[in-house]
């Protein structure tokens, strides 16, 4: 059997063993929604019939939070707790090829990922009225792949820090939190924003990813080849993968 048809199952055993826990499916696709629909109360008010309302700026928001979490949160709370249990040990002994065991929690994260895309997509429309972009949906499906493969790595490489799994949701919620308030993700990052903060934001993915798939739904703007929005995200996606490759531990943490 080839590397490639392993990885393929894999990933359906993945998916698999995903949705043999109906709880955590459960509230790993219902908390965007439910952050969208607080958001949207919390910080709605636009006049009837306004061109961009708030549910414009949250739909793709949310969206990107989605990505993140399944691409990000979850792969590195994931492996870390595989590695923990000696499961990626074992994962070695085994015929598996071990860049197939890997590509099969990035294509069930991936998966997942774009579940949720098409989820909160639906629901902004159906509930707020946001049109999905499909004139936009080459501009939108080139930013949601570079953005999914941009955090897998980024999972894979912050894997590679955390000590243990019970210091896993600490390390990286503290390391995508601060970000997903000062990156048009939770808040809009606007005019009256301190200028070293909108800076600060700027050097990380976040900003440039959410950026991306606001300029996809906004119906004011022309999505554009921004390429320093691109080269950023490229440039982080290029040090996941070096510093996975190179600091990724199969060995449970002592």
């Amino acid at each position: 059997m080839s590397g490639l048809s392993l990885a393929a199952r894999q990933v359906r055993a993945e998916n698999r063993a995903f949705w043999r826990n109906p709880a955590a499916a459960f509230f790993t696709f219902a908390f965007p929604l439910i952050f969208m629909v607080l958001f949207n109360v919390l910080f709605g008010g636009s006049p009837p019939g306004a061109a961009y309302t708030p549910a414009h700026f949250f739909t793709p928001a949310i969206v990107a939070l989605s990505i993140i979490s399944a691409c990000y949160t979850n792969i590195a709370m994931a492996i870390t707790s595989a590695r923990d249990e000696g499961i990626l040990k074992r994962v070695r002994g085994t015929p598996l090829p071990e860049w197939a065991y890997l590509a099969g929690r990035i294509g069930q994260a991936v998966l997942v990922a774009l579940l949720l895309v098409v989820i909160v997509s639906a629901f902004g429309e159906v509930v707020y009225g946001v049109e999905f972009p499909f004139e936009r949906l080459p501009f939108l499906l080139a930013a949601l792949v570079m953005g999914a493969a941009t955090f897998c790595a980024l999972g894979l490489a912050i894997s590679a820090f955390i000590p243990n799994a019970d210091a896993s949701p600490a390390i990286v919620n503290a390391t995508v939190l601060p970000l997903l308030f000062i990156s048009n993700v939770f808040a809009r990052v606007d005019e009256g924003t301190p200028a070293w903060l909108d800076t600060l934001s700027r050097v990380f993915p976040v900003r440039h990813f959410a950026d991306l798939l606001h300029a996809a739904w906004d119906p004011r703007a022309s999505p554009g080849f921004d390429p320093v929005q691109w080269a950023i995200l490229a440039g982080w996606l290029v040090l996941g993968v070096l510093v996975a490759s190179r600091s990724f531990s199969w060995e449970p943490r002592a």
